[in-house]
């Protein structure tokens, strides 16, 4: 199994030199060269696995044995998921009115990437024990990333990680799950901008190649292949938790309504599909819309400002896994990446080709939630239900409350026979106990686990990062200090 760059022109890699890469010399993202394929026996008896079975299956068919011995693999796959709080990792609570949400986020710090960055993580530890070798850690988070990638790698004598966080932008929450980690290898910075803002000076250090070198930096946003591949996963399992049977041929189709952000989950949902599981996907965003005016009108550009909302984390303008969804449906083609992209660097504004926007709405499905339209999901699941949504959740919810009757209607989409009486998986990426603002505003009583209550009481650390000056000089001076110490 070989990685190469969607843009083409950085060599072919393996798993592990994909996983200890941020971006791909030359500025692109790594894939697959090879999306496996699986027909509908494998499917069938895929359907009886567990959560953890499966993430190990899908592991094996992008990591060979001679990298990691397949018992090896399940190893630390076992290790990764051993702190997690639900005896099945992941939960699926199927509510009224057809409303499933599966929940992902039973890990430490109570959001999704705690599954894909605690497996990364100790895929991570197992190659470094193994050449003893030394990593930077990179990372822009717009909530929770830094927080899982940081209990992810705590205390380990062989990384640090440098996490960028948009003062301001977060929760309190989420903020103090970061600041409170007072760890040798942990250094976290509250940037007094936003999300996009705080990537401009990690990619400036990625392009330095010379210092990226030196200091073998890397990151662990989902940038990073493993954390995709993992990914896949929850696309699976939603699908064998919510097909009604598995007997007919050809299999039934599940729809899957993903929150979408920077675009990981829905890149990872797109592999699967490519893998020939039967879904079909919904990338539900909040008012910052570029995938769904992608999706919608091939128009790929940066609105004039990136808004605030109650869905923070998806508060991103520039969803860089879309790179990787675009090379997927061009048929793997890197040229036409490559110039695409660069016509997005330097102008933030660009319009799909024509037959490639009709392949992309032919994939996917999007709608867009505005901070009412989240607020009305959260009250009305919390009615029906008595059951809390975070915010980001909620905007998938708001997908399914918006849907007309889906009792009659049938389509062809992207190959699969659809029906509208087709069962629907939401993903709901975080507990809404991490979002005591949003919970307020839809007039809920946040419930709070103790492990959240006690983060007000504990000593925080962070460097500030202030507007005008210099944040690129800033890390490139604390991650020398570190590397000297």
């Amino acid at each position: 199994m070989e990685y190469i760059s969607t843009r083409g022109s950085a060599g072919a890699v393996d798993f592990e030199g994909a996983l200890f890469s941020g971006y791909a010399p030359d500025g692109g993202l790594f894939m697959p060269r090879r999306i496996p394929s699986l027909d509908g026996d494998t499917l069938r008896r895929w359907s009886c696995l567990s959560y953890r079975e499966l993430v190990k299956e899908l592991c094996s068919l992008f990591i060979t044995a001679e990298l990691v011995p397949r018992r090896t693999l399940n190893d630390l796959i076992d290790r990764a998921f051993s702190r997690f709080r639900h005896k099945d990792v992941i939960h699926l609570s199927k509510l009224k009115d057809g409303l499933n949400v599966l929940e992902l986020w039973h890990g430490v710090t109570y959001a999704f990437k705690d599954l894909s960055l605690s497996c990364t993580g100790q895929f991570l530890q197992y190659f470094l024990e193994k050449k003893q070798k030394h990593v930077t850690i990179l990372v822009g988070t717009s909530g929770d990333t830094g927080s899982s990638a940081i209990e992810s790698v705590r205390g380990q004598k062989n990384m640090d990680i440098f996490v960028l966080l948009p003062k301001g932008f977060c929760t309190q929450i989420q903020e103090l799950q970061m600041t409170t980690v007072i760890e040798d290898n942990v250094h976290v910075f509250a940037a007094h901008g936003n999300s996009d803002e705080i990537d401009e000076p990690i990619k400036e250090l990625f392009a330095d190649v010379d210092f990226a070198r030196k200091h073998n930096l890397m990151s662990l946003n989902s940038v990073n292949w493993s954390r995709i591949m993992v990914q896949i996963a929850h696309h699976f399992y939603a699908y064998f938790q919510c097909a009604p049977s598995l007997d007919a041929t050809p299999l039934p189709v599940v729809e899957i309504v993903v929150p979408t952000g920077g675009g990981g989950n829905i890149t990872a949902g797109c592999i699967a599909q490519k893998m020939g599981l039967p879904i079909r996907l919904v990338a539900a965003v909040n008012s910052n819309d570029i995938i769904h005016r992608t999706v919608q009108h091939g128009d790929f550009s940066l609105s004039e400002s990136m808004k605030a909302t109650l869905a923070s984390a998806m508060d991103i303008q520039e969803p860089y896994n879309m790179e990787r969804i675009l090379w997927l449906l061009s048929g793997s083609d890197s040229s036409l990446m490559k110039a695409l992209m660069e016509r997005f660097s330097v102008s933030k504004s660009l319009k799909l080709p024509e037959d490639l926007h009709r392949k992309l709405s032919e994939t996917l499905c999007s709608c867009s939630a505005s901070d009412e339209d989240i607020v009305r999901a959260m009250r009305r699941c919390w009615e029906e239900n008595r059951y809390l949504l975070c915010p980001h959740s909620a905007v998938a919810a708001h997908y399914h409350y918006s849907q007309p009757d889906r009792a009659c209607l049938c389509q062809k989409f992207s190959g699969f026979s659809f029906h509208f009486s087709t069962p629907r998986c939401c993903l709901a990426p975080a507990s809404a106990a991490k979002f005591q603002d949003a919970l307020l505003r839809a007039s809920l009583v946040p419930q709070l686990p103790p492990e959240i209550t006690a983060l007000t009481a504990m000593e925080t650390r962070s460097t500030p990062l202030e507007r005008g000056q210099d944040w690129a000089q800033a890390l490139r001076e604390r991650i020398e200090a570190v590397a000297q110490r």
